[in-house]
């Protein structure tokens, strides 16, 4: 049995998978907003519930918004910042009185999706999150990548590649650099976009539904979305070269970008033909704390 705990700014999620991976239990939780020991509690909490309601003793992975520094193991860039300068992982193993896994949520993401998701087939799984912010996770070999300094696949803080006039001033970024691609890709960044283009909606997907329904302003703001979208990914697959893309968050629910993308992302690929899948997650808005949840080893079988 293993269990999976997601911690969002608004909802800690948990679930309990099989050892074939099916899902035998889910229970959430509102997150203590800003404050550490609470979320802390919480944690310690839904697992021991879990663990009670099933009569089993599990294996503990959790997913967080940031991740643990490899000097200190304390957490570190979480927008969840009451976890910041903490050591989140070795106060949760002293609550629970065993050993806990943590990890970065896109890394959850990536992992679960490579596991038995839509990037069950490929070797080198890219997941990239497009959301209120834009992240991004590497699994290898159904492993997550972390990398040396554990911030492989930290895309959305990278620059923007190519910029052209068409992009208007360069947004400036919430970690104070200007035009990382998190400002440019983000929801609140198309909605940016769609403003300064003199369209109207209040998120994402209300431009996309406008879309749909022939607004001429937000089916251009798609068409620039999906252009830097490709571009974006293009670099990821000339450093990476990934099997599979698998885009998460509120705009992967956006079902033209799957047919437009690998389109456009064609003329910045250094390669005469690109074989990379760019697909919609398997497991939806589960992947994160499915991934948690697969941070112990073994597979589905």
């Amino acid at each position: 049995m293993r269990i999976g705990i997601d911690v969002g700014g608004t909802k800690i999620e948990a679930i309990a998978l099989d050892r074939v991976g099916k899902t035998c239990l889910r229970r959430r939780q509102p997150t203590p907003s800003g404050d550490y020991e609470g979320t802390v509690r919480t944690i310690a909490g839904l697992a021991r519930a879990v663990e009670a309601e099933l009569g089993a003793t599990a294996s503990i992975g959790i997913g967080i918004p940031g991740s643990l520094a490899p000097e200190s193991g304390w957490v570190r860039n979480a927008n969840s910042t009451c976890l910041n300068g903490r050591p989140l992982k070795s106060d949760l193993e002293t609550a629970l009185g065993r050993e806990v896994r943590i990890a970065n949520d896109a890394n959850c993401f990536a992992l679960s999706e490579a596991i038995d998701g839509a990037g069950a087939n490929a070797a080198v799984v890219f997941g990239a999150i497009l959301g209120t912010g834009v992240g991004g996770g590497i699994a290898v070999g159904g492993k997550i990548l972390e990398g040396r300094n554990r911030i492989a696949g930290e895309w959305g803080h990278t620059p923007l590649p190519r910029l052209n006039g068409l992009e208007g001033p360069v947004p400036e970024c919430w970690c104070g650099r200007r035009g990382c691609i998190e400002s440019v890709l983000s929801g609140p960044g198309m909605t940016r976009d769609h403003a300064a283009h003199g369209g109207h909606g209040a998120n994402a997907w209300d431009i996309a539904r406008a879309a749909d329904d022939g607004d001429e302003a937000s089916v251009a703001t798609l068409a620039r979305y999906e252009e830097r979208l490709a571009r974006a990914l293009a670099v990821v697959i000339n450093v990476l070269d990934p099997g599979t893309i698998v885009l998460g968050g509120g705009i992967s629910n956006i079902s033209r970008l799957y047919r437009n993308v690998p389109r456009l992302w064609q003329p910045h690929v250094f390669a005469d033909r690109i074989e990379t899948a760019l697909e919609p997650p398997a497991h939806g808005d589960s992947s994160g704390v499915r991934g948690a949840a697969w941070l112990w080893p073994g597979v589905p079988g």
